[in-house]
């Protein structure tokens, strides 16, 4: 009797989504409880995983295509050819001896750091992409992959194919003449979680009466702070001590000062927000996410690098869940990173305020009449300002710098 692979029941608050790549092709061998396609929603991915061993009998939806919870997505043939050991040979029928096998056996297993995609066929979950690679003779080392945990897709496979056959871009054409002349362009279907971005980031800027006031901040003290304790605090704690932490508790101190910069508006009324949750924004494969820093305000600095970390290393794997990325009252986002010396962030609705953290340059500035040269960065708050007037928004920014400024005061919640 075959068996249907059916869109599992989605999160809360989302109606369909998007087949983002199968793992496996028709005809493949395929393990109980083997993933073998992912399913893309507004905000994170959902993992397919097969109900019984068998063979992939039928595709009946493609990737790209949208479905909703039930929907049927492939079908299995029960039986031989579900597991490791129905599919592989014998060692007497292909006439290896034991010793053979084992070495193979090891050989297989021993990830090739020239080829990245291997560690991941040795899981059973891509031999549709190990057999696509084989008939167009590439080298999954030289294709980067978009799947969970950087694994090969079938659309990696395809879409690097599909590139255009220049020296700078395929070592295969790098003999051949590149015509100048040569105008390509390629459309790629915006995926799911790019959709929903653009979605709010037009809605808050058409919604919301945004304005964005600037600061600058002294970071010598958190920098000279860092410094004295970094060692001994990812021994204590087993993280490293980022400027991060101090940025989440410099914020809260300043909300708790201007609790209106903390608020939301919900039809007629301001919504005031007794406690602290803090949206970190994460650059992932799929976009910006912006996981949640729950009751911040009761973390320590180490619970609040490891969250961050922790969120980091989801953001990566397509692993955030729904619980992580709803909610919270205030976000911040670090531009800096990637080496912006000024923004002017969007807010995240139905928050209504968003810190900008930028690069942090050696400047030239006055203190206590002598100039002398110190890390600056550039802050940035914009608001919502149909409930925060500018003198809340401009007094919660300083409220930060001086924090920052005197990190002492973090501690002591001054």
């Amino acid at each position: 009797m075959s068996i249907e692979i059916k869109v599992p029941q989605l999160p809360e608050s989302v109606s369909s989504a998007t087949v983002g790549a199968w793992t496996v092709a028709e005809g493949d061998a395929i393990s109980r409880d083997q993933n073998v396609l992912e399913l893309e929603t507004d905000k994170v991915m959902l993992d397919v995983p097969a109900a019984e061993g068998g063979v992939l009998k039928e595709i009946r939806i493609k990737a790209g295509e949208s479905v909703k919870a039930g929907d049927v997505l492939g079908i299995i043939e029960p039986g031989k050819g579900g597991n490791a050991e129905d599919s592989a040979p014998s060692a007497k029928a292909s006439g290896d001896d034991d010793s053979a096998q084992k070495e193979k056996a090891k050989g297989d297993a021993t990830p090739s750091k020239s080829a990245p995609a291997d560690a991941a066929d040795n899981d059973g979950q891509l031999p549709a992409v190990r057999k696509k690679l084989a008939e167009l003779g590439l080298s999954a080392a030289d294709i980067k992959g978009s799947g969970k945990g950087g694994r090969l897709t079938l659309e990696d496979v395809e879409a690097h194919k599909a590139k255009p056959k220049t020296a700078g871009n395929d070592k295969a054409a790098s003999s051949a003449p590149v015509a100048s002349g040569d105008r390509e362009e390629q459309r790629v279907p915006m995926t799911r979680i790019r959709q929903r971005i653009a979605e709010r980031l037009v809605e808050a800027q058409q919604t919301a009466a945004m304005l964005t006031t600037f600061n600058e901040v002294d970071l010598q003290a958190v920098m000279d702070l860092r410094a004295r304790h970094k060692e001994a605090f990812e021994k204590t704690h087993g993280v490293k001590l980022g400027f991060m932490s101090f940025f989440v508790k410099a914020t809260i101190e300043a909300l708790k000062k201007f609790p209106v910069v903390n608020a939301s508006i919900d039809g007629t009324d301001v919504l005031y927000h007794n406690y602290f949750d803090i949206g970190i924004a994460v650059s992932g494969p799929r976009g910006l996410v912006v996981p949640v820093l729950r009751d911040a305000d009761q973390m320590s600095f180490a619970d609040i690098e490891k969250g961050i970390a922790a969120y980091g290393a989801k953001a990566r794997d397509n692993k955030l869940s729904m619980e992580d990325l709803t909610g919270g009252t205030f976000s911040i986002t670090n531009g800096g990173i990637f080496g912006s010396m000024m923004s002017t962030p969007i807010l995240n609705p139905p928050q209504s305020a968003i810190l900008g953290m930028h690069g942090i340059t050696e400047r030239p500035v006055v203190v206590n009449g002598e100039v002398v040269v110190r890390p600056m960065m550039y802050l940035a708050m914009s608001y919502d300002h149909r409930i925060i007037d500018g003198r809340e928004a401009v007094l919660s920014l300083r409220a930060i710098k001086e924090g920052l400024e005197d990190p002492a005061k973090l501690l002591l919640q001054l």
